[in-house]
């Protein structure tokens, strides 16, 4: 599938003359980078936002601009929700489905990168823990408000490319700790988790999708050494026939997929599939830049790391009734 985006489309650019009035969306992480742009674009073009962040007064300092330009008709409301705690993610979860307002897109957008090794409130190794196990609650309890059809996003990167997941060993309790290697076993079940999102509700009408929203000055990177992030530009260039500047992005080019993954995009065209620069990725095996790794899609391995989450989460999740 092609489109007349790219990666270096906007937000603004993927959305001109589309007016989603009436539509609703949930966007975790809206503290700040891609939440507060993909939040602001959004709510630009008529819709209306249910956002979470972690600290809702950082989220209120950051969303202070956006309200002030928010369409008619249009609201923002801002959920606490600790992706780091399931007992946090629950009680947003609940706090939502009591309003009972369906939505026309989940788009998962809330991570850490790159961590010292550390745990979350439940004792999972911090990014697995928080990049995939909360978002993979929180999504599947918030699955009877996606209306039909409907989409889930849920956002990985590039890094998917450094590590698969493991099944054995997910919390490094027998394999020596790597940051980088968490972060990209992290990545990778995020986009399994939309492999098997995404078969689980195929015949209900709503599609799920993972994508990279490409290399994009953030807090996300609030861990890492500056010289380490240097040297990763340095050898991510080398292996790019663009060049370094190639691989950056301003944040409403890197939020662009993610909008046009909820809100363009054909459904059935990105089912099950992984995204970047406004396109369907291609699998590519190779130690070249782009596209995304066959195991990252592996069906088998989607399952089994659905059922390991659902064993470590102590919750088993059915397909519930579409929201209509």
């Amino acid at each position: 599938m092609s489109t007349a985006f790219s990666a270096q489309s906007t937000t603004d650019e993927v959305l001109d003359d589309v007016d989603l009035t009436g539509r609703r969306y949930l966007v975790t992480g809206v503290s700040a980078g891609l939440g507060v742009e993909t939040t602001r674009a959004l709510l630009a073009h008529g819709a209306s936002v249910v956002g979470t962040a972690r600290d809702l007064a950082k989220a209120e300092r950051a969303l202070t601009e956006v309200r002030t330009a928010v369409h008619p008709g249009a609201t923002l409301d801002v959920i606490e929700v600790d992706l780091a705690s399931l007992a946090s993610v629950r009680a947003g979860a609940d706090a939502i489905l009591a309003r009972g307002e369906t939505f026309d897109a989940l788009i998962a957008n809330a991570g850490v990168m790159a961590c010292p090794f550390g745990t979350t409130a439940d004792g999972f190794e911090t990014q697995f823990g928080t990049n995939h196990l909360g978002h993979f609650v929180l999504v599947n309890r918030l699955l009877p408000l996606v209306k039909t059809p409907g989409r889930i996003v849920m956002l990985s990167s590039a890094a998917h490319r450094r590590s698969d997941v493991s099944l054995d060993d997910p919390g490094f309790a027998t394999t020596e700790y790597d940051p980088w290697v968490s972060y990209g076993r992290s990545k990778t079940a995020n986009v399994l988790f939309a492999v098997a999102l995404d078969e689980r509700l195929r015949g209900t009408g709503i599609r799920a999708t993972a994508l990279h929203p490409g290399g994009i000055d953030t807090e996300l990177g609030r861990h890492m050494d500056p010289k380490v992030i240097e040297a990763m530009r340095a050898s991510a260039a080398a292996s790019s026939p663009g060049g370094a500047q190639s691989l950056r992005k301003s944040v409403p080019q890197g939020a662009a997929t993610t909008v046009w993954a909820a809100c363009v995009a054909e459904p059935d065209a990105i089912g099950g599939r992984f995204l970047e620069d406004c396109n369907v990725a291609s699998v590519n095996d190779t130690p070249a830049m782009g596209g995304v790794k066959g195991y990252a899609l592996d069906a088998d391995t989607a399952a089994a790391l659905w059922t390991l989450s659902e064993e470590m989460t102590g919750e088993q999740f059915t397909v519930p009734p579409a929201a209509g």
